[in-house]
């Protein structure tokens, strides 16, 4: 059998290397798993963007990999195990890339998806009618090409800023693209004029993106509403030839009532209107004018458009002619007496009439004649005419004024004989004539000239009062007449007819009479104030009759009233109330002496003494008036008896008077010293007080506070402050009083310090109080010996320091002042061991110490015979110490251990106080 040829043995030898590497790639796929990643795995790309994707594997070594997709690609990047590619131009709504390597036999995919957007960049809303009827529907319609995904899209429809409807398409296929939103809307009168829009929104937030919103161009919507009645027109029936009528087109329930368009015209003939707007009213008005080649029928029509809708309104008019008729007459200004023909005439078919009497037939004139007079001037002429058309009758005048000349005539109703005026108020002064022409009217006073301004406004015065000649002249001739001007004028009181102020004299007989001015002539009546007699005839003058009269005068014209002041005067008079005839005057008081006296004029007063220390003195008087400003009476003022003169024009007359002089209570430190000393013990007093005065005032003091009680005797509680008062008829006078209570010494305390025991050495004290006022001084007398004694400023407390046996014994405390002395006295025994007294025995120690006692005494005697001894000076003399002259046997000699030296007191004392202090050795 032959050999195996050499390709199948090499097809063999790559049979078992495949199957080996099936075999490792199995046992490598067993060991390790490998995957294929493409990035981004899901993309999102705007339409016609460009993306790069990554393709890798974590095969060691694949044999080969790919990027399989049908979009456009524009570079590729590679290594070992990834591939990077470029896509480019992505309009495609989705595709799937996928990423493939061969790996051990194995195909390793991963497979992506890639979706593409497109923003609305057109959103169109459907345009919208041109005039849509209020009350109907109409269709909003939205679109949106190309725009998506859809299921991201919103379309909202607004009418101005206000949502109608909006719809998300969410749930619509990825690969769907743009949208369509449509609305039914009812058209209301408020959307007239609002604006329509569209807004689309892609949300792609979701993906990573932002959201892109646009809007379409926004629509205006016009609604109508038109009433489906027709206009009313205004229009006269029928129109003549030249006139001009008003025409008026009215349609209600319009609107907009502005958008509407408005056809008036007459025939042919279009008119110009003036709109007028009341709401949803309309009124269309113009002025109707037809000429002679519209004579006739004609139609005046009337068209209102708006939106799409028209209402329309014809009427008939009837165009015709009548001209006016014509009035003639042959003389219109004739002199009086001469024949005047008047004709009357109109156009053909017209009848016509003259003052009411009509043609014979129509088209034809009408015609009178008359002879004229002064009646006739002035006279109309009236000429009517009448025309029948289209069943209505239309009738025309004219007339004509006839004027005759003639000569003036000054009748009384138009120029009156007598013209009564009243002052003041202005008038027009006429003085008028007929005649034709008119006639001028000249009036003047024959004997002055003064001429009246006739026919003119002016101010009537008193001068104008008089007699006037009044001429008529025209060119036919001319009148004369008389008139008589009476100008009439309110009363009037003058100074000088009826003076303000009138005297009269008490006693004599007088009339009150005024005079007043006025035309007509006024009466005249005075009657007091507050009275209503009228004051007539001779009155005997009395003081009475003074005061304020009213003087009233009356005429047709009004009446005036004037106040008259009657002054009655007469002669000085006292009177005892106002003058009194005896006076006191109040020194310090600043009173003058009143002495009023009644007298018209007012009398001066004179007071001069006339006896005494008075005599030759001017008493001074006070001012009627009352005046601050008067000096106060001089303190010298001189009692006695004055005599007062009173004089004015009409007398003089005289009174007495006696004046006395009082004073009101005055109290000083002379008469009530303001500190004031008591002793206590002494017989209870009253205040050394008194006061001077006129007449003699009473003194009354009391304690301010707590009252003074009644006791006999002063005690130190009376000391305080008094208040004190003078009383009399003309016033009172206060002061205040301090009394101090003053009282002899007494020495309240005298104590030792320590009041335990002292060991020799050891130091005490003696303490002194003593009560008095003024306060005492203090004295002390020790024992004879007592050395290092030492004494406080005051002399209140003696000290011992180091004491020793010869401090002790008796020491005596002594207060002094000016109403006496108090003592007290104090016993310091000093006891101890005494080494002789043991040794001698008792009698022995007796006898020593009696023995020293005796030169102790003899000793101090002597000393306090002889004066006051310093402590400090004995201390080194060794001699007894008596202080501030308190020795014994100078002051009268006490038998006690306490006691005072004032005269008559005494202090008894049950036992001396001791203060023991015992002194031990160490």
């Amino acid at each position: 059998m032959p050999g195996p040829s050499p390709g199948l043995y090499r097809a063999l030898l790559g049979l078992w290397a495949v199957l080996g590497l099936g075999l490792f790639g199995l046992s490598a796929v067993a060991q390790e798993p490998f995957w294929a990643d493409l990035q981004p795995r899901v993309a999102l790309v705007e339409r016609g963007g460009s993306l790069w994707l990554n393709c890798s594997t974590n095969c060691p070594r694949p044999e080969r990999g790919g990027l399989e997709t049908s979009l456009r690609r524009n570079g590729t990047q590679r290594g070992l195990r990834w591939l990077a590619r470029q896509l480019v131009d992505i309009r495609e709504p989705e595709t799937q890339p996928v990423c493939f390597f061969r790996c051990a036999r194995r195909t390793l995919q991963a497979r992506g998806l890639i979706r593409t957007f497109q923003r609305p960049d057109r959103v169109e809303l459907v345009p919208l009618p041109a005039w849509q009827p209020v009350g109907e529907n109409f269709t909003l319609s939205c679109r949106v090409p190309g725009a998506g995904p859809r299921g991201s899209l919103t379309l909202t429809l607004l009418r101005g800023a206000q949502e109608l409807i909006r719809r998300s398409f969410s749930g619509e296929p990825p690969r769907a693209r743009g949208a369509v939103l449509t609305a039914t809307v009812l058209a209301r009168r408020e959307d007239h004029g609002a604006n329509f829009s569209c807004r689309a929104e892609l949300d792609l937030r979701p993906h990573g993106l932002g959201l892109f919103s646009n809007s379409s161009a926004p629509r205006e919507l016009r609604t109508f509403a038109l009433s489906p009645d027709p206009p009313r027109l205004a229009a006269p029936r029928l129109l003549e030839v030249g006139s001009e009528r008003p025409v008026s087109c009215t349609l209600d329930e319009l609107f907009p009532a502005s958008e509407a368009g408005v056809y008036l015209a007459l025939g042919d003939h279009m008119l110009s209107p003036d709109i007028t707007l009341e709401g949803d009213t309309l009124v269309a008005t113009a002025t109707a004018t037809a000429n002679a080649e519209q004579e006739g029928a004609r139609q005046l029509v009337c068209n209102v458009t708006l939106g799409s809708e028209s209402r329309e309104t014809r009427e008939n008019v009837t165009v015709y002619s009548f001209p006016a008729p014509v009035l003639t007459l042959n003389e219109p200004s004739t002199p009086e007496g001469k024949v005047v023909t008047v004709t009357c005439a109109a156009g053909a078919g017209a009848l016509v009439a003259l003052d009411g009497i009509p043609a014979v037939v129509p088209g034809q004139p009408a015609q009178l004649q008359l002879n004229a007079t002064e009646d006739d001037d002035k006279r109309r002429f009236f000429c009517d005419a009448i025309l029948e058309v289209d069943g209505e009758t239309l009738s025309k005048n004219k007339s004509a004024e006839l004027r005759v000349l003639y000569a003036p005539r000054l009748d009384d109703s138009e120029c009156p004989k007598s013209w009564t005026w009243p002052e003041g108020p202005e008038q027009t002064l006429r003085c008028e004539a007929r005649g034709n022409p008119a006639p001028s009217v000249h009036c003047e006073r024959p004997d002055s000239g003064a001429v009246l301004a006739l026919g003119l406004l002016g101010p009537v015065t008193r001068a104008l009062a008089g007699t006037y000649r009044c001429t008529a002249v025209n060119v036919q001739g001319e009148a004369v007449k008389e008139v008589t001007l009476t100008v009439e004028y309110a009363p009037s009181l003058d100074s000088m007819g009826c003076p303000e102020h009138i005297t009269w004299l008490e006693g004599t007989e007088v009339s009150l009479s005024c005079v007043a001015h006025g035309v007509p002539p006024p009466s005249v009546s005075c009657v007091r104030s507050g009275e209503a007699e009228v004051v007539e005839g001779l009155l005997h003058v009395v003081r009475e009759h003074a005061g304020t009269y009213r003087c009233e005068a009356t005429n047709a014209r009004g009446s005036v009233a004037k106040n008259v002041a009657v002054t009655v005067e007469y002669g000085p008079s006292f009177e005892e109330l106002s003058c009194p005839s005896n006076w006191t005057w109040v020194e310090g008081s600043g009173q003058l002496f009143s002495c009023e006296v009644d007298g018209k004029p007012e009398p001066s007063v004179e007071c001069i003494g006339s006896e005494g220390t008075s005599e030759g003195m001017l008493l001074p008087l006070a001012s009627p008036d009352s005046s601050p400003r008067v000096p106060s009476i001089a303190s010298e003022l001189a009692p006695g008896i004055y005599i007062c003169n009173a004089t004015n024009r009409h007398g003089s007359m005289v009174k007495t008077v006696a004046v006395s002089m009082e004073s009101p209570p005055q109290m000083d430190e002379s008469t009530c010293p303001s500190h004031q000393t008591w002793l206590e013990g002494a017989k209870a007093a009253g205040l050394a007080c008194a006061a001077r005065g006129r007449p003699s005032p009473q003194v009354r003091c009391s304690r301010e506070g707590v009252p003074r009680p009644q006791r006999p005797r002063v005690s130190r509680e009376d000391a305080g402050t008094y208040r004190c008062l003078a009383t009399n008829m003309h016033g009172t006078d206060a002061r205040t009083v301090t009394v101090g209570v003053e009282y002899r010494p007494v020495v309240a305390e005298l104590a030792a310090s320590p009041p335990g025991g002292v060991r020799p050495g050891g130091n005490f004290t003696l303490t002194c109080r003593a009560e008095a006022w003024p306060p005492a001084q203090i004295s002390w007398r020790a024992p004879p010996g007592a050395l290092n004694i030492g004494l406080s400023s005051n002399n209140s407390t003696l000290s011992v320091a180091g004491a020793m046996g010869s401090h002790g014994g008796e020491y005596e405390c002594s207060a002094t002042n000016a109403h006496g002395r108090h003592a007290r006295r104090i016993t310091v025994r000093v006891a101890g061991p005494w080494l002789w007294v043991a040794v001698g025995g008792a009698a022995g120690g007796a006898a020593l110490l009696a023995a020293g006692a005796g030169l102790a005494f003899y000793v101090q005697s002597t000393a306090c015979k002889k004066g006051e001894y310093n402590v400090q000076e004995a201390e080194s003399s060794g001699e007894a110490v008596c202080l501030n002259g308190a020795g014994g046997g100078t002051g009268g000699g006490t038998g006690a251990e306490g006691g005072t030296e004032a005269a008559g007191t005494a202090e008894a004392q049950a036992g001396g106080e001791v203060f023991a202090i015992q002194l031990t050795s160490a």
